[in-house]
This record gives structure tokens, sequence and C-alpha cells, in this order.
């Protein structure tokens, strides 16, 4: 009982002062609640774990110039913009409608729907060929082998904060070739 006599902004200010003692008491008091948020915005145990801990790395390696009033408000928001950002990430697969209304019968043209997606493809890989290649073999590994950042880490023996940064450059530059896309698909289902 005596380890959490001390206050959350006690516990900072020694941590500020490099004091990992103070660092794991702090991961002690907030983790399981940082991770029960996380969960609340995404149902993935392993993306929300990576997102909590993604918080406590960051504050760790800026303790020096973070100027923190309210722990407890920094590390929520902190870890539901860390959320933000993966959900972001995820929203760039293509959804499209690929059953058709006839005549009010439903039916489903295949030969047609797997020339549209062709073509969705093809667009797809030209842009996707406009990256730096280990851009492109990062993002393939993420969201067509469904590997999660630490596996892509590992596997290319680089740092998971680089998978990270690489995925979010594919996904800005995507996110703005895409638009033609949508267009694309929004005319071919009026």
């Amino acid at each position: 009982m005596l380890k959490y006599s001390k206050t959350d902004l006690e516990l900072w200010q020694s941590v500020r002062h490099d004091d990992q003692t103070a660092f794991d008491l702090l991961f002690d008091r907030y983790w399981i609640s940082l991770y029960k948020t996380a969960h609340y915005y995404l149902d993935d145990d392993e993306v929300c774990a990576e997102a909590v801990n993604d918080v406590f790395v960051s504050i760790w390696n800026r303790r020096k110039e973070l100027k923190i009033t309210s722990f407890s408000n920094f590390m929520q928001t902190s870890v539901r913009f860390q959320i933000y950002k993966r959900r972001k990430a995820v929203k760039l697969e293509i959804v499209f409608k690929e059953d058709i209304v006839i005549e009010g019968r439903h039916e489903s043209n295949e030969g047609e729907t797997r020339i549209r997606q062709s073509e969705i493809d093809n667009l797809l890989s030209n842009h996707l060929d406009q990256l730096p290649k280990r851009c492109q073999e990062i993002f393939e590994l993420s969201r067509f082998d469904n590997l999660s950042n630490s596996e892509i880490a590992e596997r290319l023996n680089i740092s998971k904060r680089t998978v990270e940064n690489q995925l979010a450059l594919a996904v800005k530059h995507l996110k703005g070739c895409l638009k033609h896309i949508y267009l694309l698909v929004f005319f071919y289902f009026m």
C-alpha cells in the first residue's frame, strides 16, 4: 500500500528525473484502465495492447519535454489518439456492393462484379507502385497478409515504429489516390 501513496503528479515528476521505479508504478496504475479504454473503441486485444504500450513508450521517450498537469486525462487522451490512428489506417479497405436488384428480384452478376473488382485492384496496384519498395512491402504484409506491426517489424528486422511510419505514409498516399477509385465505385453501382 505504501508504494501507491504518491500522487500521479509526484510520480510523474520523478519520471521526468529518470526514475524507472516511478514509471513502473504509473504503468501498473494505468495500464489496465487504458487497455479498457482502447478496447471500448477497438475490439482487437493485440492492437489495444500495442496502443497502450506505445503510449507508455512515447511518454518515457518524451519525459523531459512533456508538461503534464493531469496525468489521467493525458493518458486517456493519448490512448484514444493511438486507437484513432490505428482505426484510420484500417479504413483503407475498399468495400462495394456486389449484388444488384433487377425488377424487384435480388440477383448477382458475378462476371461483372469480377471485372469491376479487377479494375479496382489494378488501380490500387498502380497507386501502390508509386510508393517506395520498402513502403509497398510493409503495406502488403499488413493489409494483404494480415500481419501485425510487431510481426512485420520482426520479419523485416526493423523497429515497430518504422513499420507504423511506413504504413501511415502509404495510407496518406493512397487516400489521395483512392478518391478516384471511390468515384469509380460510385458510378459503377449507381
